[in-house]
């Protein structure tokens, strides 16, 4: 699993700090340091380059997410790029625990197994629980939820519906 961690010292990791309060536009009760989708900030003099990479190809949050990254640079008075990183693409294995956490509380369902999970092969679901009443008695409704990461669900006890965050 590749990971990045902040920036050790100096300006980076202060700007590091600053972005990781940047929200997701489609789930914004996670930040893009929650999703693991902030990558790298480097200083270069007083030019300051950040590095994201998309949950997938095309996802239309990627150019409000660079918009949020640069708008909260400006109000710093810090020039600034954004990159976008596609190799090595996401995985949901860079997502925080503290976000999976976030998830939950906010009625979607985490993903429930890791990128390395060989399940897909099979045409199996995973056990995903349901996010309000704990249950593990779901079934899924629907490939597709409110967004392209995520699946609909619905629980069998509560009869609740809830998105699933696909393990990509």
């Amino acid at each position: 699993m590749v990971s990045w961690t902040p920036p050790a010292e100096g300006a980076a990791e202060e700007v590091w700090n600053w972005l990781a309060a940047v929200k997701d536009p489609e789930i914004p009760v996670l930040t893009i340091a929650d999703l693991g989708i902030l990558r790298q900030v480097t200083m270069d003099g007083d030019h300051c380059v950040v590095t994201i990479t998309p949950t997938y190809s095309g996802c239309p949050a990627m150019n409000t997410i660079e918009q949020d990254v640069l708008s909260v640079l400006a109000e710093h008075n810090v020039e600034a790029t954004v990159e976008t990183l596609l190799d090595p693409p996401w995985t949901t294995d860079w997502m925080s625990e503290d976000g999976r956490r976030k998830l939950e509380a906010y009625g979607i369902a985490p993903p429930a197994e890791t990128s390395a999970s060989k399940r897909a092969i099979w045409g199996e679901d995973p056990t995903v629980c349901c996010p309000r009443c704990k249950s593990e008695s779901t079934r899924k409704v629907s490939e597709f939820g409110s967004t392209a990461c995520k699946a609909l669900y619905q629980c069998q006890d509560c009869q609740e519906p809830f998105d699933y965050f696909k393990c990509i």
